[in-house]
């Protein structure tokens, strides 16, 4: 009978630590994530969870222009590359590929204003 109540003492007692959960914040909260560039940030959402990278290269055109093509004929025309991918602008680049790229609008628009603003000065920064 005392090993029973032995057993039963150390499950009850193990069975009382506390495990640590480990929440992701929402916000950035180290000096590095804050620190982080607009266009550090446009180039992972580029290369990652937009897929942009599938059809855009830098230099040359692939399924659609290049990032240095795109962001000559933004940066000429003043247009607003972010309402574009919002699906609110009209094509300016390559209107033949138009069809094609509004695909991509059910990624683009469930994206932030901050990720569209960081997708924009990525391409930006391949201005030549």
């Amino acid at each position: 009978m005392k090993k029973i109540l032995f057993l039963f003492a150390i499950l009850a007692f193990v069975s009382c630590k506390k495990e640590e959960v480990k929440k992701e914040p929402l916000y950035p909260t180290t000096t590095e994530e804050i620190a982080q560039l607009p266009e550090e940030l446009g180039k992972e959402i580029f290369e990652g969870k937009g897929n942009c990278i599938a059809c855009h290269q830098v230099v040359e055109k692939v399924i659609g222009p290049s990032l240095q093509e795109i962001a000559k004929i933004y940066k000429d025309k003043n247009a607003n590359m972010v309402a574009f991918l919002k699906g609110e602008g009209e094509p300016i680049v390559d209107p033949s590929q138009y069809e094609v790229m509004k695909t991509n609008f059910v990624i683009t628009k469930a994206m932030s204003d901050q990720e569209l603003q960081a997708l924009e000065a990525y391409v930006y920064s391949h201005l030549k």
